[in-house]
């Protein structure tokens, strides 16, 4: 009984993980191949899961990541207006963790310690630092 609830939970998490992350893809324009990336998916699993009802597992890193990328587009909406809160991942930067390169591209080159220092850079930003 208690393992079928703890599936029950994970199979809700991982549901709202993927739908919200694909809101973001589509807010952001993402690539499927940058979105993939981005999940620490293949391009193939990417599509697939973002359909309703991916039965697919996902790793903790790859819930982690979901989980800053959605932070992160929240603390870019808090801090930038519309426009440039949605291309903000797309657009070079020369912030200290960029070195002129697009956020996403650092991002995905990064994987996870670098998606929580954007994340982190961007909470930074917020409280006046």
């Amino acid at each position: 009984m208690e393992q079928a609830l703890q599936d029950r939970q994970n199979a809700d998490v991982r549901a709202v993980a993927l739908k919200a992350f694909g809101r973001i893809a589509d807010d952001w324009s993402l690539t499927v191949k940058e979105a993939a990336a981005l999940a620490d998916m293949s391009e193939s699993t990417w599509k697939r899961a973002r359909r309703p009802g991916f039965a697919g597992d996902l790793t903790r890193d790859q819930l982690l990541r979901l989980s800053a990328l959605i932070g992160l587009y929240k603390g870019l909406e808090l801090y930038f207006s519309s426009p440039i809160a949605e291309s903000w991942v797309k657009r070079p930067n020369r912030g200290p963790e960029f070195d002129g390169r697009r956020p996403i591209d650092a991002m995905i080159e990064g994987g996870l310690p670098k998606i929580l220092r954007v994340r982190t850079y961007i909470d930074a930003l917020r409280g006046g630092v």
